[in-house]
């Protein structure tokens, strides 16, 4: 086996492990609704996920432990993706809301500020911030 195959293998891994986390936050109030469905469909195509890893993680996405960032910069890097994810779906309203709160709470951040960080994570991808500009803003929201 070359190094190239054990690298492209460690990404595949990692890839479906972050899908399969993304997947049991979706599932925490038990229903994939119609839009989170197609955004996962859409992740699971943008990580290279194959239908039969789609297919196990959804029977048994318990199976599969949320490992959050432990760095917040990480964690921020993880938010701006998702949320660009979301808004370039056209999720809107309250399913849009809904998906990005699961998502912060499934980040690791606390409970308590999840409202306040994806209404700041949506407003700053609408405007089209850059990865720096989205990390500036949600540090500095409180200012």
């Amino acid at each position: 086996m070359s190094i190239s195959d054990l690298y492209d293998s460690g990404f595949r891994k990692r890839n479906t492990d972050h899908f399969a986390s993304i997947v049991r936050v979706a599932m925490s109030d038990g229903i994939i609704t119609d839009s989170e469905k197609t955004f996962l469909d859409r992740l699971a195509r943008n990580l290279n996920v194959t239908e039969n890893d789609y297919e196990k993680i959804l029977k048994d996405y318990n199976s599969y432990p949320i490992n959050p960032p432990v760095s917040y910069d990480n964690r921020l890097e993880r938010l701006f993706d998702l949320t660009r994810m979301v808004w370039a779906d056209g999720v809107k309203g309250e399913a849009q809301e809904s998906l990005l709160h699961k998502f912060c709470v499934g980040l690791g951040f606390h409970a308590v500020n999840v409202k306040y960080i994806a209404d700041k994570a949506l407003e700053l991808v609408k405007n089209e911030a850059t990865l720096e500009e989205f990390s500036y803003g949600i540090k500095n929201m409180n200012q």
